[in-house]
């Protein structure tokens, strides 16, 4: 037998490349054949041993590929003729797509069969360990004999709290584990013997449930929920039902979906419960059953010459649970068919919509297509001209339009044939330098059994003339008509239309920086006073003018329809001036002195001034605003003041001024700024504000207010007026203090003024919120006294303690004073405390106390009388499950409940004051 050695070598680049390729150059011999690649390894070594090639792959960390897989070992055999590795010693396989990592001794991998064996196995992932004698993988399934298996393996304690060990073991990944002949072990010890015993690996929506009720109207109650697969792409869940008083008792559903079950399928997702129908209102028995169905499938089917594969879906729905059967919807099953297909010259599709059941009562506004056929040809193009149409035809039933008699006599939905063309037309070109012609027509044409038919027709042309670069004018002529009646309610036309505008356009740059526009529309159609204004425009941008200005007047009338304009003068760059440097002279050019220019002769570069106005016809002249703003040398301030007359109101009707000023000295550590904003309105009188003052960015000193200064004679106040100071809102520590509330300024006083303050306090595992509310003597308001306080507190210590709650207090008072009563009323909503239990960083136990009450005073005596009741809970978490006990010592209520990781909380058992229940028995 003869044998070539390659030199042991370091891992390298090189290296690793001549492995890969010898290894692939097999592992591509068969079509079905996975991925082989060398990560790392010291030696490769091939042989021939009777008639099979071997390929010996050594090193102190052997690293393999197997598609996504990963395999580690210190020898690796891969015998080429029978494509399989065999790990031989110690070995480590993880699969990507579960995430099982595999331990064990000579792992046996085939790579066709996608199969692995082993003795001595260790099989874990993120929930589950598992250990065999004897293990086999093939896809979708993994066998053991004398398995042991835990969900307690990732804790790290030794022993493990509870574990199983079984005689044979079949997982399928994701979904259960089948134990046969099994011991339940509690910290290694046998106490169960079980002959077969099932555990869900799936997700928490296919986890088995059962919940056991009572009911007035229906007796006892079982609702089941059985998870199951079928292969490795179906998945399931079976639903029973149970009702003591219903008749029939027993309800049976399903719940599933696949992933590519049949050639050509997709995907198919069902849901389908037939359940026993509720009893009537006065009690008695209601036989049958409601049905409930959901069914939908989608997939792909390869056609000749097809550009992409034929896409269809499917789709049955029908829902009955829950509704009456007087519904309009009960009992009715609705089908949603389509196909898809592309070919290189059309698209086509196939869709068919219906409803069976009883007939509908209500209108359909989702039209049923029974069936419909859609061909959409490519868009053709020739040069500058482009067509793209679309065709369809079917049976349709929707509502009637009730704009159509004949439509409206069939009742209120109507079933007809309907054909429907579309296309569009398109055509540019350039019949001479500077010109642009663009052309267009569309049409949808809708022709129906009934003999109706609805036609939205478009003619379009525009010849658009480019002078220079900044000139145009254009000539545009459109023909529009939609006219008709259909006899569908979802396809109607709204209103007939029949016009031939033909329009002008002008846009042209006189002067630089001036843009003047001109535009005019009129339609064949239309009589003079329905004509479009024409519409001028003019926009000056020239430092320091900046104008908008649009008029549009009416020629048939001579009537001015409308004219606005916004006016702004500034230039803050006009301060500046721009030096140019001189140039000497050169062979060619004399020279040039230096020169200084500046962007505009504004003398004001700190000043902005601005005005807006206009006119409208029917209401007149639009309010005239006229403002100024000056900023300082930093940009940042400013300060604007603003004037407007509506023309109504003499002489003006609003004055306002909005300032902000920050200081220019000592920026860095004492940064001041003032911001504010007063507006005064004449009719009625009125002033409205708010001022404020911010130190370093963090506090703050404030006051708003909103009066009226001449309030009706009945009114209590004037409106509000608000002091307050604190730190500015968002920092992890903030606090404010405000006073105010309604004002009366001819009294000269607060009428119910309050004191609020607030304090929020962050910490790391702390936080801290309290809100204050003092009532203060004023006016109308006799006492001063607490209204309110609101508290809630969060601290944690480290992860062995931690304090929480919420206490509310609150008096309001009823009545006139001095006989008005007071009602104090005290909420803990709750306040509760826990405490680590147990060594380690990660503690075992939870223990917890809590409060949750309300108490209530009505002129100081109190009203309920219900004793303090707090609450106790104890949890247990050791990591793969936990235990919750809770005692409620008010009520007398003791509960216990155990979990698994992924499940939610079992009760166990519910001992109260009428008696000790357990949640399994009826």
């Amino acid at each position: 037998m003869k044998g070539c050695t390659a030199p042991k070598r370091r891992a390298g680049f090189l290296r690793g490349a001549l492995l890969t390729l010898g290894l692939l150059a097999g592992a591509m011999g068969a079509a079905e054949a996975r991925t082989v690649r060398i990560i790392s390894a010291d030696t490769l070594e091939l042989r021939q041993v009777d008639g099979q090639e071997l390929v010996i792959i050594t090193g102190e960390s052997v690293e393999l590929r197997v598609d996504d897989d990963v395999v580690r070992a210190r020898r690796v055999e891969f015998n080429r003729t029978r494509r399989t590795l065999t790990l031989v010693g110690a070995a480590r396989y993880t699969t990507a797509k579960d995430g099982q990592d595999l331990r064990g001794e000579n792992l046996v991998v085939d790579l066709g069969e996608e199969q692995i064996t082993g003795e001595d196995v260790l099989i874990s992932d993120d929930e589950l360990e598992i250990r065999g004698t004897e293990v086999e993988r093939i896809p979708g399934q993994l066998r053991a004999s004398g398995g042991y298996f835990t969900t307690c393996a990732r804790c790290g304690r030794t022993p493990n709290d509870f574990a199983f060990r079984a005689e044979r073991l079949i997982v399928y990944p994701g979904d259960r584990l089948i134990a046969y002949r099994a011991q339940l072990l509690l910290v290694d010890v046998p106490v169960l013997f079980l002959p077969v015993l099932v555990l869900p690996l799936n997700e928490r929506d296919r986890q088995p449930r059962l919940e056991i009720g009572r009911d007035a109207r229906d007796g006892t109650t079982v609702e089941a929920d059985l998870p199951f697969s079928i292969g490795s792409n179906t998945l399931g869940t079976t639903l029973l039902r149970y009702y003591q008083n219903r008749s029939p008792s027993l309800g049976v559903g399903v719940a599933l979906r696949s992933y590519a079950p049949l050639p050509y399928v997709d995907r198919i997702n069902l849901y389908t419960l037939a359940n026993p129908k509720p009893l009537t209102a006065d009690g008695k028995v209601n036989p049958g059953y409601d049905l409930d169905i959901d069914f939908s499938a989608s997939g792909r089917i390869p056609l000749t010459e097809a550009v992409r594969d034929l896409d269809y879906r499917v789709s049955v729905t029908r829902r009955d649970i829950g509704r009456k059967e007087g519904d309009g919807t009960y009992g009715v099953t609705n089908v949603n068919f389509g196909a898809k297909v592309e070919y290189p010259r059309f698209t086509a599709e196939f869709n068919y919509v219906d409803r069976f059941g009883p007939e509908a009562t209500t209108p359909i506004t989702t039209p049923l297509k029974e069936p419909e056929v859609i061909i959409d040809p490519k868009v053709y193009t020739n040069g500058n001209f482009s067509l793209d149409t679309r065709v369809s035809a079917g049976q349709y039933t929707a509502q009637s339009n009730p704009l159509s008699r004949s439509a409206s006599a069939q009742g209120i939905n109507i079933t007809t044939t309907r054909l429907e063309e579309q296309h569009d037309l398109s055509y540019s070109a350039q019949p001479w330098p500077g010109a642009d012609l663009r052309l267009r027509n569309t049409f949808t044409g809708r022709y129906y059994g009934t003999g109706a038919r609805t036609v939205d027709l478009l003619v379009s042309g525009e010849l658009t003339q480019r002078f220079n670069v900044d000139n145009t004018v254009t000539f545009g002529a459109r023909y529009l008509r939609t006219e008709g009646t259909s006899p569908f309610a979802f396809d109607a036309v709204n209103r007939r239309v029949l016009s031939a505008p033909v329009s002008i356009t002008l846009s042209t740059v006189p002067v630089r920086d001036v843009r003047f526009g001109i535009s005019y529309t009129r339609d064949l159609f239309l009589g003079p006073q329905e004509q479009q204004p024409l519409g001028v425009t003019l926009s000056v941008n020239r430092l320091p003018l900046r104008l908008d200005a649009s008029l549009r007047h009416s020629i048939d009338t001579g009537e001015l329809q409308d004219f606005t304009y916004n006016v702004t003068l500034s230039d803050p760059d006009s301060g500046t001036p721009k030096v140019t440097p001189a140039q000497p002279a050169t062979e060619t050019q004399p020279a040039k002195p230096a020169t200084v220019t500046r962007s505009s002769p504004w003398p004001f570069p700190n000043l902005s001034l601005n005005a807006t106005g206009g006119y409208r016809k029917g209401t007149g002249l639009i309010p005239f605003r006229v403002g100024a703003t000056v900023t300082g040398d930093l940009r940042t301030n400013t300060f604007t003041v603003y004037a407007i007359h509506d023309f109504k109101t003499e002489p003006v009707s609003e004055l306002g001024v909005t300032y902000s000023l920050s200081t220019t000295r000592d920026v860095v550590l004492n940064p001041v700024t003032v911001a504010g904003r007063e507006t005064f309105y004449l009719e009625p009188a009125r002033m409205s504000g708010e001022h404020s003052v911010t130190w370093r960015g963090q506090y703050r000193a404030f006051t708003a207010h909103d009066l009226l200064l001449e309030p009706p004679a009945t009114a209590t106040s004037s409106g509000t007026v608000t002091f307050g100071v604190g730190t500015v809102q968002g920092s992890a520590n903030n606090w404010n203090l405000l006073y105010g509330g309604p004002y009366d300024l001819r009294r000269g006083g607060w009428t119910a003024p309050t004191l609020t303050g607030t304090v929020s306090v962050t910490r790391p595992g702390q936080r801290l919120g309290l809100v204050a509310v003092i009532n203060v003597a004023g006016l109308d308001q006799k006492r001063t006294e607490l209204a309110r306080v609101d508290a809630d507190a969060n601290w944690q210590f480290g992860s062995r303690a931690a304090i929480s709650g919420r206490v509310l207090y609150s008096r309001t008072r009823s009545g006139t004073f001095p006989n008005d009563v007071a009602t104090d009323t005290l909420t803990v909503a709750p306040v509760r405390a826990t405490v680590a239990i147990g060594n380690g960083e990660k503690p075992g136990a939870y223990l917890t106390a809590s409060l949750r009450q309300t108490f209530t005073w009505v002129d100081g005596v109190r009203q309920n009388y219900t004793p303090i009741s707090p609450v106790i809970g104890l949890t247990i978490d050791r990591c793969c499950w936990a235990l919750q006990a809770e005692a409620d010592l008010g009520l007398g209520r003791y509960r216990v409940a155990v979990g698994l990781p992924g499940q939610s909380f079992y009760p166990l058992f519910d001992l109260t004051k009428e008696g000790f229940d357990i949640p399994l028995l009826p």
